[in-house]
């Protein structure tokens, strides 16, 4: 974060004449037809860590660490809180708790700090001074917080958005080093882990990231090796153990804003992807940093926080912390019939505009996002395991969580400002108990309401949180879930997987999703399998389930993502390479080889964008259109491409989210061989 500062009615006329008088007349009311919900629960996603909901607390804030900030945090479910506070991190002196260029409030120290995560049955997340410390100043911090102190900080970051220090263009952060480059930061991240961890070995340590298809994510800078993830990753990932990313999506209204937390699971995917390929190992994620741009004190910010928080937990983000506890005011709007005072806080500050003309309400009172927060903490506990859940309605977003004792949560998030929306749920491979407990949250709601409902129905109403809280038909003990399936060879068409044992005597059942669509791709009692018939170049997701000999099926194991390959021969070729990257755009090279023996006239070369947020801008050697998410390349010259022979094509293309490359090209409808670079 860079530094903060302080339906219409329809009216019917019977006219006498028209109508017999001992005829009755009969008005048809219109309903709408429910949204649809589906949870599957055989569709296992990851499960929730203790830190999964966390916050931001910063050292100019002077409630930080206060009792009744504290018993609000932990009224909320807050299990992860983080210090001292975006880009103060940077020049942040611990055992001075001075700030040279900033302000410090009282009472806002290490130890204060501490105190406020003890209160509230929390977890500390410490971010190092890069921009203006030294890995011997953070090894003491260790030494202090964890040997000295016994606090056990078990998570260390090595500064705040280092890539916004000017070697990009744009400087937010402090950082003295004269080699602002993403090599010099990786270099001392790693001496800074290796000194820290000298001193506990105990400890996690972060890099930041940058996040997919945010600036400065994909830019090579002059004299770079590469984009900051690939070379921070290169050198540094040995090292360290998890990565850092931040997300505040754009936007001046709920349509332009809600709808991109569809992009989030893109660009987790994408930073573990590049774990893998530069650091050659997992590590994990963390998002410590999250806002939003529209309705951030009201109930826009409120159902983005939700949705959000659960995607992000879904895909295996271990923490995700709301920035800030408290912030200030800055202008004063009116959203969806509520006072919004564009404030990052989740707690008011109880601070008034310059000119007076407007003032929050009472210090601490909590903003919408707040009860967003506690929402969440009561959807889904640490150690539940989330599950796949679809609508029908884009408006209406649907998470669900299962939880060891059978019981199962689903939370619904109604987008539509103006109105209810009635929704049926089924459930796959569940069987609730027909009462459910319902907790909402509603547009202007000061609180959580807790009523009565049913498993198979409810009405959400408009800008609101909805879950509902379900208990099994029948109490039953449960084979154990099977390990995490790991993928061997994967192929354009078959994949094998294997799997770590859940117990003796079971029955192991083999799922396969794509997309919302989940099928049962077989059974063995061994712990490996290969799956044939999938398609190429298409993202599969899998889950193994336990079945023992009474029929009972466990929970579902964690997920494996895998993706096929593109065909490993065809009578084409295709080779795609990025050749630049300014941030939201990037320029591509496409060569295209005739493998085959007969010569190709007029050809064209199609492909489909992975997202729908990536389009062709322009493009040369071919004459380029693009429609829905195909492109089309067609030959500009008319020449046959002879067998041996290659063409290079090229285009501009623009993003605004996670840049994914497309994995499928044809030629003249034939697929080709080939992968992105």
């Amino acid at each position: 974060m860079r530094r903060a500062h302080a339906a219409v009615l329809l009216s019917v006329s019977a006219l006498a004449l028209a109508v017999p008088a001992a005829a009755p007349l009969a008005v048809a009311e219109e309903r709408a037809a429910p949204v649809e919900v589906v949870v599957d629960v055989r569709a296992g996603l990851e499960k929730v860590d203790e830190l999964a909901i966390g916050v931001n607390h910063a050292i100019w804030d002077a409630q930080l660490g206060t009792p009744e900030v504290a018993d609000l945090m932990r009224d909320a479910g807050v299990g992860a809180m983080r210090y001292p506070g975006g880009s103060y991190s940077d020049i942040y002196h611990w055992r001075t708790h001075t700030a040279p260029g900033g302000y410090v409030a009282p009472n806002t120290d290490f130890d204060h700090f501490m105190a406020g995560v003890r209160r509230a049955g929390a977890a500390p997340i410490v971010t190092a001074n890069y921009g203006t410390g030294t890995p011997e100043e953070a090894a003491d911090w260790v030494r202090y917080a964890n040997i000295e102190k016994g606090y056990g900080v078990r998570y260390w970051e090595i500064g705040n958005e280092i890539y916004g220090n000017g070697h990009y263009g744009s400087q937010w952060e402090a950082d003295d080093h004269p080699d602002k480059s993403p090599a010099q930061y990786a270099t001392l991240v790693r001496d800074y882990a290796r000194a820290m961890k000298a001193v506990d070995p105990t400890i996690r340590v972060g890099a930041v990231l940058t996040t997919p298809g945010e600036w400065p994510d994909g830019i090579t800078a002059t004299g770079d090796a590469g984009s900051w993830n690939q070379v921070v990753l290169s050198t540094a990932g040995p090292e360290v153990d998890f990565g850092i990313v931040h997300w505040y999506p754009t936007g001046e209204s709920g349509p332009e804003v809600l709808p991109k937390t569809d992009r989030l699971s893109d660009a987790v995917r994408m930073v573990r992807e590049q774990a893998r390929r530069y650091a050659g190992k997992d590590i994990g994620v963390a998002m410590t940093e999250l806002n939003t741009s529209y309705g951030r004190n009201t109930q826009p910010g409120a159902l983005f926080a939700a949705d959000a928080y659960a995607t992000l937990t879904a895909n295996g983000v271990f923490t995700t912390d709301w920035w800030n506890v408290h912030n200030g005011i800055d202008r004063v709007s009116t959203i969806a019939g509520q006072t919004d005072y564009h404030d990052y806080g989740l707690l008011s500050s109880g601070t008034c505009t310059e000119d007076g003309s407007a003032c929050e309400p009472a210090l601490n009172t909590p903003f919408a996002p707040y009860h967003a927060l506690a929402m969440l903490s009561r959807f889904a506990r640490p150690g539940d395991q989330l599950v796949a859940a679809s609508t029908s309605d884009p408006l209406v977003r649907a998470h669900a969580a299962r939880r060891g004792d059978g019981s199962l949560a689903v939370m619904l998030v109604n987008q539509d400002p103006d109105a209810a929306r009635e929704v049926a749920l089924e459930y796959a491979g569940y069987r609730p108990g027909g009462a459910a407990v319902v907790l909402t949250f509603g547009n202007g709601d000061t609180g959580i309401t807790a009523t009565s409902g049913t498993s198979g129905r409810a009405t959400l109403p408009p800008y609101s949180l909805t879950t509902l809280l379900l208990r099994p038909a029948t109490q039953e003990t449960l084979p154990a879930a099977p390990g995490r399936p790991r993928a061997g060879t994967v192929t354009d068409r078959a994949a094998t997987l294997s799997w770590p044992p859940a117990a003796a005597g079971v029955k192991y059942e083999i799922r396969g999703q794509v997309g919302e669509d989940s099928q049962q791709w077989g059974e063995t009692t061994g712990t490996s399998f290969t799956v044939t018939n999938l398609a190429p170049g298409t993202r599969y997701t899998v889950n193994v389930l336990a079945r023992d000999n009474a029929g009972r099926v466990s929970p579902a194991s964690p997920p494996l993502t895998f993706q096929t390959t593109a065909p490993s021969a065809s009578s084409c070729a295709v080779r795609f390479t990025e050749t630049t990257n300014w941030g939201n755009g990037f320029v591509a090279d496409i060569a295209v080889t005739n493998t085959g023996t007969a010569p190709v006239d007029a050809w064209t070369l199609t492909f489909t964008w992975p997202t729908t947020w990536q389009r062709l801008d322009s493009g040369w050697n071919a004459t380029w259109s693009q429609e829905g998410r195909t492109v089309r390349a067609v030959d500009a010259e008319g020449d046959a491409l002879a067998p041996g022979a290659t063409t290079t094509i090229g285009f501009v293309g623009s993003y605004q989210g996670p840049n994914v490359p497309p994995v499928l090209f044809a030629l003249g409808g034939t697929l080709c061989s080939g992968a992105p670079q």
